[in-house]
């Protein structure tokens, strides 16, 4: 993906089974950024395409599916992640916090701690390039597991970037979507917004092609995890009373059993 008024370059790397890492590219400097490294085949040879050298590998969380390409691709690239997760990521340049602000491929880079997948997880914002780095937080159509956070750390999590400009460009960790989309729909089967995007979901993935990144406008439109607070959603739950931080814990409860 690219924008021809920027020297900004983003290149979303299929992993695994179902797997993304993320290649972010400054033409200007010739400096590359990787996010996560779930495997290092498919983003060598990506790079090698490319000609492009690793200057720095940004981390959201320590589970292995996003850092066991990492040995042997980190060379003399800058390693950065939580320091909340220090203790169990492989070992870093840098260690950072909410609130760091981070030069990445020209790009100024917001640190934000988005725990609740787990405790320690956190995203990348460049706002200048309308990205955003999530993770297993917030995803195409969903939100990951807590596997350690609780409901109320996840929703704020959330809540945090929900809040971030409509224009940027949400580049999650998993190729979920198509079931997100019939959770989603299972939930909020009158939504407009949702049915039109699922139907876009389901040619794009006929075509081979990621879901991800996705933007976050309609991630606000279609998301139910995003959505807690919504009267509309809400009423059809019939959840009117309920506080949004326990609407919330119900939706990923009953996403955790569909």
């Amino acid at each position: 993906m690219t924008n021809a008024s920027s020297p900004i370059e983003l290149v979303t790397v299929p992993c695994l089974r179902d797997n993304y890492a993320f290649l972010v590219h400054n033409h200007a400097t010739g400096d590359t950024a990787l996010i996560d490294a779930p495997e290092a085949t498919p983003i060598a040879a990506t790079l090698a395409q490319r000609g492009w050298k690793l200057t720095d590998i940004l981390l959201t969380h320590h589970h292995d599916d996003h850092v066991d390409g990492l040995a042997t691709l980190r060379g003399g690239a800058r390693v950065i992640g939580a320091s909340a997760d220090a203790h169990r990521l492989p070992p870093l340049d840098l260690a950072v916090a909410e609130g760091d602000l981070l030069h990445i491929c020209g790009q100024t880079t917001h640190v934000i701690d988005v725990s609740g997948h787990t405790v320690g997880h956190i995203a990348f914002h460049m706002p200048d390039a309308a990205l955003a780095f999530t993770g297993d937080s917030l995803m195409a159509l969903g939100c990951g597991r807590l596997f350690e956070g609780s409901p109320a750390q996840m929703w704020k999590s959330l809540l945090k970037l929900r809040a971030l400009p409509g224009e940027t460009q949400i580049c999650s960790g998993h190729e979920y979507t198509e079931s997100n989309a019939r959770f989603a729909t299972s939930l909020d089967p009158a939504n407009a917004a949702l049915k039109l995007r699922v139907r876009a979901i389901e040619q794009t993935r006929a075509a081979g092609k990621p879901t991800v990144p996705s933007g976050l406008e309609e991630e606000r439109q279609t998301n139910p995890f995003l959505r807690a607070d919504d009267a509309t959603l809400k009423a059809h739950l019939g959840l009117q009373q309920v506080p949004d931080e326990e609407v919330f814990a119900q939706i990923r409860a009953s996403k955790d059993k569909f």
